[in-house]
């Protein structure tokens, strides 16, 4: 899957010129107007990289960044600060709150996507990663491929977008409800017992004689991927 943007920004027009570059690149955006929201979006939906302005109202970004790096789920998320605060003082305030990066305004829009691809890289670089690899099975975005060894797997739309998520988060156990959310979406009218049927589904294409399966059920959990079968 895609990798998720938080893009925190109160001007309208501008989190709107965001939010259409970054969707164009194929990440999946998310938009907050205030800190407050930003905080609960953050918490809910667990973003793999957040672009924030400095200047919000209510919270300032610099307490937001305080208040990001203060929390288990969103310590290690890379911040990359929006700001027409150009002095080095400022900069250096920005960068010792805990921002990895800082952009002032007004910025260069392939400048700005270049950073963000440089931040996910070191911070998540499968998110980026143009091939996935565990064991013999290898998942190709460019190509829109899977192959297990020497053989092409066949997979359906839905199938394909679950592998992608599950080889993202190798060794993790996922439920159902984060398996829904991750391929399905947060807006999907889906049942669980759904996850259930396209799992059979992607194992029937993975598994041929006697290849391992790499998808364990965890009973009353999920699934993980990412570990042989004894």
């Amino acid at each position: 899957m895609a990798a998720t943007i938080l893009v925190v920004e109160d001007e309208a027009s501008l989190a709107e010129i965001l939010r259409y570059n970054l969707e164009a690149e194929g990440f999946v955006v998310l938009h907050a107007a205030t800190g407050e929201d930003a905080e609960v979006l953050a918490e809910e939906r667990g973003p793999d990289l957040i672009v924030l302005d400095w200047m919000l109202p209510s919270v300032s970004g610099i307490e937001l960044c305080r208040r990001f790096r203060s929390r288990q789920q969103t310590r290690a998320v890379p911040i990359l600060m929006l700001t027409a605060r150009g002095e080095e003082a400022d900069r250096v305030r920005g960068l010792s709150t805990g921002a990895d990066d800082y952009v002032v305004k007004p910025f260069s829009l392939p400048e700005l996507m270049a950073r963000i691809r440089a931040l996910l890289r070191r911070a998540s670089p499968d998110r980026v990663a143009e091939v996935l690899r565990f064991a013999d099975i290898e998942l190709d975005r460019a190509a829109h491929k899977v192959k297990r060894g020497h053989r092409d797997v066949r997979l359906g739309p839905t199938e394909y977008r679950l592998l992608e998520y599950v080889m993202e988060n190798p060794g993790r156990v996922l439920s159902r409800a984060q398996l829904l959310d991750g391929v399905w979406g947060r807006d999907a009218f889906v049942d669980e017992r759904t996850v259930d049927v396209h799992i059979g589904r992607l194992r029937k294409a993975l598994v041929r004689g006697r290849e391992a399966d790499p998808i364990r059920t965890v009973r009353g959990a999920g699934y993980v991927f990412g570990e042989r079968s004894r």
